[in-house]
């Protein structure tokens, strides 16, 4: 719990954070994900891990289909509730737990494919939310320094209005800069890419997985077209902590063959 003291906080009274994190083993790109070993621990101790460092974050709660990854979260020492099987998304399943937890007002939705997620992040996400009363869902960015994100439809871009909230999400470079080559983007304007971490209201995340998907969530395959579509509007935040999400063995692979992350945050 945390009592507002700020700008746009709650005043004199108390907000329950809950973090879920939506873990399934059947994943088209990455079969058994969440178990995939990363120095010696499965990708989501490790994404649990970091979740629970937040200082806003109540309770963090594993969310699966699977009994291979119950029993697994079990066995370090985490919270689990096993969901149905038929979620389209991760965002589905975490809204299944929202409904038996109904003192939780903030619910995150932590991916579990980033296994160094930073406190920092997560606590920038709830303070993006709560400092944005007609918002009911808010996400991070972060500005985009090379060309192999800017032009990698596996990293999503995202652009937003004057008063941080998202006009769109794309896998392709946006905004298209007009007479100037691509190779120069980066010199001519600023491009975010859309970290997979979203907090949302209790009430919108039970409206919004009742939600029908849209024509273009449907060209995108990115979910959050879909509030966007039916009207909600959704707070950005900026970070400047790097993401490392795994969404292929690929992108495990180069993890592991780079440097290690400092042992604090991993």
């Amino acid at each position: 719990m945390f009592v507002g003291k700020g700008k746009g906080l709650f005043w004199h009274r108390t907000t329950v954070v809950i973090a879920i994190i939506p873990a399934r083993y059947a994943s088209t790109r990455f079969p058994g994900k969440p178990l995939a070993d990363i120095w010696g621990k499965s990708m989501l101790q490790r994404v649990w891990e970091q979740a629970r460092k937040s200082t806003l974050v109540e309770r963090v709660i594993i969310a699966t289909d699977d009994e291979r990854i119950y029993e697994h979260a079990h066995a370090f020492g985490g919270e689990v509730i096993m969901t149905r099987s038929d979620h389209r998304s991760g965002t589905d399943r975490c809204a299944e737990v929202a409904t038996s937890i109904e003192n939780a007002e903030i619910i995150l939705n932590i991916q579990g494919d980033e296994p160094f997620v930073q406190p920092e992040q997560t606590d920038l996400l709830v303070r993006t939310l709560t400092e944005a009363p007609p918002c009911p869902i808010a996400t991070l960015v972060k500005r985009i320094r090379t060309p192999e994100e800017l032009f990698n439809p596996n990293v999503v871009k995202a652009v937003f209005a004057q008063n941080r909230q998202a006009l769109y999400f794309s896998r392709h470079p946006i905004p298209f800069v007009r007479g100037v080559a691509p190779e120069v983007w980066l010199t001519a304007g600023e491009f975010y890419k859309h970290l997979g971490l979203y907090a949302f209201r209790r009430d919108a995340l039970l409206q919004v997985a009742q939600l029908p998907p849209s024509p273009l969530e449907v060209a995108e395959s990115l979910e959050q077209l879909r509030w966007l579509a039916h009207g909600y509007s959704i707070a950005v935040g900026i970070t400047d902590a790097e993401s490392m999400g795994i969404d292929t063995p690929e992108d495990l692979q180069r993890l592991l063959a780079g440097p290690r992350p400092d042992e604090q945050t991993a």
